[in-house]
């Protein structure tokens, strides 16, 4: 088992243990009017906030597929330069209420979920920023391996206003394409 996929996992367990670990971030909104079928597919990681179970990943992406009990499959890749390999972590996520509202839990390992709440979504379902269920989780996702400069500057600025620490965004590379 790799090791962000390990450290996932123990950050899962934190989140379980510390009460509410799915819920929105105090003073978050999740997006409604969300369109589970307009969402699924491939979202390239633009940035995101550090996190152990991410470290050192480039190329990372997220595959979202809607499944026959109304969960969403979720796959994440990512390439580990110090290794010289993808890394791979499939989970599952269950819409934490009314499926119109993007607020949902993940799990990667068992009954132990944490919170996904888009807080951010072009109409076109272009990009997205997402928080977890707290301010130190945040990314941004789009559709395409890179993202506008000016949108780039307008969710970093809105994630800013929002209380997150954009100072400590890092910027995803992609230059690998997917196995």
């Amino acid at each position: 088992m790799p090791a962000w996929l390990r450290w996932l996992g123990i950050a899962c367990l934190g989140w379980s243990l510390s009460g509410c670990a799915t819920g929105v971030p105090e003073g978050l909104q999740a997006v409604g009017s969300f369109d589970v079928q307009r969402y699924q597919g491939r979202w390239y990681e633009i940035a995101r906030l550090d996190h152990r179970f991410e470290r050192g990943l480039s190329d990372v992406t997220a595959r979202y597929e809607i499944q026959p009990d109304a969960s969403v499959r979720v796959i994440n890749s990512g390439f580990d330069a110090a290794k010289g390999r993808w890394q791979t972590a499939q989970g599952r996520a269950k819409f934490l209420g009314d499926p119109d509202v993007a607020s949902l839990k993940v799990s990667f390992f068992g009954p132990f979920y944490g919170g996904y709440h888009v807080i951010a979504l072009d109409p076109a379902y272009r990009w997205a920023m997402v928080a977890g269920p707290d301010r130190s989780y945040l990314w941004i996702l789009a559709r395409e391996p890179r993202l506008d400069a000016e949108i780039q500057t307008q969710l970093k600025n809105q994630a800013h206003a929002l209380g997150f620490d954009t100072s400590a965004l890092i910027w995803v590379e992609h230059k690998r394409a997917q196995p």
